[in-house]
């Protein structure tokens, strides 16, 4: 084959379905003409669109030299169409009325998404976060219908990952693995015990490695909270009580039933009401950050994307 032969191709590749965006007018420009034939008049057919006269002569003259054919006589009487135009409307009307059909398809598709949004969240961004963040988000589409799943950040990430979540919100040290995320608020943990514990009178901080050997009131495994609290310890003795809700950790822990580690969001009325105190520790940072998470290369679309926006409000 010569080199004249790959410069020019001929048969059914000269004519490939790639090529096509280079020799058919566009959508708008198939609508403006069926407007000039339907009105009779380009400044007509221009209002209907909502574009100037000189940009809808511009478009045809355009589609004319794409085509290689006058398409529109133009007269101060108004605007007529060619044979060739009129033959090229016949052709343009189910091409224009097909793409409608596809848009409403395609409203469609959205408005079924929007028609709700499946939250999964781990305990504490469940309970003290995502309240107001939903309340606010309900004011912006109140006819989104909200389902929040509440679980530890181990199950946060197997409920995205399975499409039983369109997003999801996480408090441990690291992203699951799959997902994609953003920080949308920081938090710290802290110790508590009840007014009665030793530990609520004691003069000087807690030492770490104390901290770290006493047994407590402890989320369950795969929780974030008790994820970061066992890197920053190392390791935690076996826990005097293990319970699946910083609710129920919360409530063993002014019960008197032994010391616990919490989100500062979690305790703020209890600490000024002084159901529960304080307890400084030396040697450890808790701080942490609390992040939206998704299925990686799937980022939020629709109610998800007004949600995460709403967190960084």
């Amino acid at each position: 084959m010569s080199p004249t032969d790959d410069a020019h191709p001929t048969g059914p590749a000269a004519h490939a379905p790639a090529a096509l965006a280079h020799r058919v007018p566009d959508l708008g420009a198939l609508q403006l003409l069926l407007a000039v034939a339907r009105l009779g008049s380009l400044g007509g057919a221009a209002r209907e669109l909502g574009i100037t006269q000189p940009a809808a002569s511009s478009r045809i003259r355009s589609m004319e030299r794409q085509l290689g054919v006058a398409l529109v006589d133009r007269s101060p009487r108004g605007s007529r169409l060619t044979d060739a135009g009129a033959l090229v409307t016949d052709w343009a009307r189910p091409i224009v009325e097909a793409a409608e059909a596809f848009d409403a398809g395609a409203q469609a598709l959205r408005d079924r998404r929007d028609s709700r949004l499946r939250v999964a969240a781990s305990m504490t961004i469940a309970e003290y976060l995502l309240p107001g963040w939903l309340l606010a988000l309900r004011a912006e589409r109140p006819d989104t219908a909200v389902s929040l799943l509440a679980g530890n950040s181990a199950a946060v990430a197997e409920r995205l990952l399975s499409g039983d979540a369109d997003v999801g919100f996480v408090e441990g040290l690291t992203v699951p693995s799959g997902l994609e995320s953003a920080v949308v608020a920081h938090d710290r943990l802290i110790v508590v015990s009840a007014p009665s514990h030793p530990w609520a009178r004691r003069r000087a901080p807690l030492a770490a490695t104390e901290l770290a050997t006493t047994p407590l009131i402890l989320r369950e495994e795969g929780s974030g909270t008790r994820q970061v609290l066992e890197a920053a310890l190392g390791g935690l003795a076996r826990p005097l009580i293990e319970l699946s809700s910083t609710t129920a950790v919360k409530a063993a822990a002014v019960s008197g039933a032994g010391p616990a580690v919490l989100s500062e969001l979690a305790v703020g009325d209890e600490l000024a009401l002084r159901r529960l105190i304080r307890v400084p520790v030396n040697g450890m940072a808790l701080a942490r950050d609390l992040r939206a998470v998704w299925p990686t290369g799937h980022r939020p679309t629709g109610p998800a994307r007004d949600l995460l926006a709403l967190t960084r409000a």
